[in-house]
């Protein structure tokens, strides 16, 4: 069996993932809440919160929880997305009963305190200007500011200054008072541990968080109108994303788009944008594609960075490529290879634990269970080229589409 999934009597869920072959234990706590749930004048508050979070409970201090884990050989750390927050640990396999009690301390313990929000406020903001100063990652945020306009999945993750500046302690408990909630946490482990023990350790730590007042209500993006802008800045390269609202987490193609967005851009030299783009013309060094699904919408992006001179040509031939995917249908050998090259790379994902472990807690978030892998195998090869022809005319109609240039000054 690839997991077995726990409900405590308060709904928070526990997922446990056996490894007879490893002493090596990851383990992770996944709540459904992110920077989507701050209200308009508090952005950056989940993302503060996260950090937050390692800086003082009622029993430990700034130093005892850095050290909680790292002094017996393990890891530590914590991220924070734009609908889910994540706090995770990897140790040896006598010290599961440490992390899940550092877990429960550090989420439901901590004290705030107003000397280390003064300090951390300063090291975001460090933070932010160190993002500000990489245009192929802040491109990206800003082009999600323009797909999801004044909302908060348009918002960046790590706030403004001006927002950081005005977070309060009293911001802070009142976001995890409302957000932390039992039915929207998943415990995961992924290791040589005895299901009963970690039951029994959830149980003891977990078992008085509180339960959520009603559904969990999730404010719906604005009609999508699509918009082009071009911004002058700083930097030598120029660099551009295309892109548009895409399917949500539940949608029933969401497998075909994530295949097609894989066989357009995805990770390694193959992908069909290097190869005709960078490789047969050589004119830009960076080039992929993206699809992130949420849990009412999604985005797809194409990302291309090139000389400020060769951009035109460089979108135009992207242009170029997504109308060639609306009017042909893949071939079968080439959506046989797109096939078994995505099949073969989360074959090797699983190869990362931690990885694995967090990705099966955000689906029992989101679905209420996770997928083994032949389930994932089957759905992959079930893809038809119809599919990816039908997506594609969704889609990829330039009139539907964004974009945004960051051009040299």
């Amino acid at each position: 069996m690839e997991y077995q999934l726990h409900n405590l009597p308060n709904g928070l869920r526990v997922l446990h993932k056996p490894n007879p072959n490893s002493q090596v234990v990851h383990a992770c706590v996944v709540i459904n809440s992110g920077s989507r749930d701050e209200d308009a004048s508090k952005q950056g508050l989940a993302h503060f919160i996260e950090h937050m979070l390692f800086k003082g409970t009622t029993s430990k201090s700034l130093y005892q929880i850095l050290n909680r884990m790292e002094v017996v050989g393990g890891e530590l750390n914590a991220y924070t997305t734009k609908e889910q927050t994540c706090i995770h640990a990897s140790f040896l396999k006598p010290h599961l009963p440490r992390a899940i009690e550092l877990f429960h301390d550090l989420l439901f313990n901590s004290t705030f305190p107003e000397v280390e929000i003064e300090k951390e406020k300063q090291v975001i903001m460090d933070e932010i200007d160190s993002y500000l100063d990489l245009p192929e990652e802040a491109i990206q945020d800003d082009f999600e500011e323009i797909i999801f306009k004044n909302h908060p999945l348009g918002a960046n993750i790590l706030g403004t200054k001006k927002s950081v500046s005005k977070i309060t302690r009293n911001d802070l408990l009142k976001f995890t008072n409302k957000n932390y909630r039992a039915e929207d946490i998943v415990i995961g482990v992924f290791g040589n541990v005895e299901e009963s023990e970690l039951v029994s350790l959830c149980e003891q730590y977990f078992s008085k968080v509180k339960k959520r007042n009603g559904e969990k209500l999730l404010i719906k993006p604005t009609p999508y109108k699509p918009i082009h802008s071009i911004q002058k800045k700083n930097s030598v390269q120029s660099h551009a994303v295309i892109g548009t609202r895409a399917l949500s987490i539940h949608h029933a193609q969401k497998i075909p788009l994530l295949l097609l967005s894989n066989y357009l851009g995805g990770p390694g030299m193959s992908s069909r944008l290097n190869m005709e783009i960078r490789e047969k013309k050589g004119i830009c060094y960076a080039i992929d594609a993206n699809y992130t699904p949420v849990s009412d919408t999604g985005i797809f992006t194409i990302y291309m960075g090139t000389d400020a001179e060769k951009m035109e040509k460089c979108m135009n031939l992207v242009y170029k490529e997504l109308k060639g995917m609306r009017e042909n249908k893949l071939g079968s050998l080439a959506l046989n290879q797109a096939k078994k090259k995505f099949i073969g790379q989360i074959t090797l994902a699983e190869e990362n634990h931690l990885s694995v472990l967090i990705s099966f807690c955000k689906s029992i978030l989101d679905h209420g269970r996770a997928d083994t892998l032949p389930v994932i195998y089957s759905k992959i090869e079930s893809v038809t080229a119809a599919d990816i022809i039908e997506l594609s005319n969704k889609l990829f109609d330039e009139k539907k589409l964004s974009s945004l240039l960051f051009m040299p000054e």
